[in-house]
């Protein structure tokens, strides 16, 4: 954490420590609008990275402000609340709520942090949404050596390993579950099943096999990154809106607090 950040932190934080002790109800009222005002700002996070004018602060100040407010976040939530559960079914709701809040941002940190890492482990950098033409064009290959080792050689291995194992490995995005927790068993089963049809093989098909290989662990590393990409881009879609949720919650919360506290006088 930077010293600008943990200042940042602590200057938000002291007044209610000294509050607190003036003026339970102050620190009630105080720290439910700085708590809008902070959760405002963290849903703002995802407009400033659609936005490349005005230069609002590099993308990575707005990536650690978002990270040191949340936590801020959750401490004025403990403040605001009394560490206590509400009991009224919309308050129960909005606790609930910025509960998941926290816990999916907590998550999303963590997937941040460890997830770029394995990436640059298992093959190149690779666009999301350019994976599916990769996988087309490793596809369109691998069928041109089945068709070339056919028309070259008498035997029908390569095609007979095609048809029994490729065709369903080729045609989309496979293991996802096992990519999460970085297996490759089924890369693996693959290549060890076409290693062994090599000692059956010519010379021109051993050629063709080999190129097979490297396709295989190829595509199975597309896989990879679709996976984890994948789960990133599915946190996002839970994230954002469910902040979007809670501000609107938010807004009902204020408006019932102070309908009931200035409309019955």
């Amino acid at each position: 954490m930077s010293i600008a950040a943990l200042a940042l932190v602590l200057l938000i934080l002291t007044p209610y420590a000294i509050g607190y002790r003036i003026a339970f109800s102050d620190v009630v009222v105080t720290s439910g609008w700085l708590l809008f005002a902070v959760v405002v700002f963290l849903s703002s996070y995802n407009l400033r990275k659609k936005l490349t004018y005005p230069p609002l602060l590099k993308s990575s100040t707005w990536l650690q402000m978002h990270i040191y407010l949340g936590i801020a976040a959750m401490v004025i939530f403990l403040f605001h609340t009394s560490g206590k559960v509400p009991t009224g079914h919309l308050d129960i709701a909005l606790y609930a709520l910025f509960t998941l809040m926290v816990a999916s941002g907590l998550f999303g940190f963590y997937l941040t942090r460890t997830i770029p890492t394995t990436l640059s482990s298992r093959g190149n950098e690779v666009i999301f949404e350019r994976i599916p033409l990769f996988r087309r064009q490793i596809k369109d290959r691998v069928e041109q050596i089945i068709l070339q080792s056919i028309e070259q050689s008498a035997s029908s291995i390569l095609a007979e390993f095609y048809e029994s194992y490729l065709m369903y490995f080729l045609a989309g995005p496979r293991n996802v579950l096992l990519h999460l927790v970085r297996s490759e068993r089924t890369s693996y089963r693959l290549r060890h099943e076409l290693r062994e049809s090599d000692r059956y093989l010519d010379e021109q098909d051993k050629v063709l096999a080999a190129e097979l290989d490297d396709l295989i662990k190829l595509k199975d590393d597309l896989d990879f990154h679709y996976a984890r990409q994948g789960l990133l881009k599915l946190w996002l879609f839970f994230h954002i809106p469910m902040t979007l949720v809670l501000l609107m919650f938010l807004v009902a919360h204020i408006v019932l607090i102070y309908a009931f506290t200035y409309g019955g006088s």
